[in-house]
């Protein structure tokens, strides 16, 4: 891997301030801020939820409001207006498919640091992109 600026890079977006400080790191290794790729992907929700059984929430309405807040965090953050994508899935998958069929040169995603029974429970998201991603990934630690 080259270590000059990247063409394409993608960072994970999970709305915490370490994914936002991602994001700034992403602009910093891009040869071009338009080169840069935000992605947030929503978790499927079971039939159980609460709010799938009392009124019909479409998954569209999910992805437009997702944007609309990272349009919102990125704004407020004083970031520039990037390229935004909103998926619905396992976010490790998610990412790594995405960053694929983007040819991304560069995954950026932040590390929450868990660990133990935390991690045991929640996995890792940045852990699972590491192993499917096609591409480098740089992974930031708090």
């Amino acid at each position: 891997m080259p270590w000059g600026p990247k063409q394409t890079v993608l960072v994970p977006v999970d709305f915490s301030p370490e994914s936002l400080a991602a994001v700034s790191t992403a602009l910093e290794i891009a040869a071009d801020p338009r080169g840069v790729h935000i992605i947030h992907v929503l978790v499927e929700l079971s039939p159980a939820e609460p709010i799938l059984m009392w009124e019909e929430y479409e998954s569209s309405k999910r992805k437009e409001a997702a944007l609309a807040e990272l349009a919102k965090r990125l704004a407020a953050a004083g970031l520039p207006d990037l390229k935004r994508h909103v998926f619905i899935g396992d976010p490790g998958q998610e990412i790594a498919a995405f960053a694929e069929r983007l040819h991304a040169d560069l995954i950026v995603i932040p590390s929450h640091g868990r660990t133990g029974i935390r991690r045991l429970l929640i996995g890792s998201v940045a852990e699972r992109v590491i192993r499917l991603a096609q591409c480098p990934v740089l992974v930031m630690r708090q």
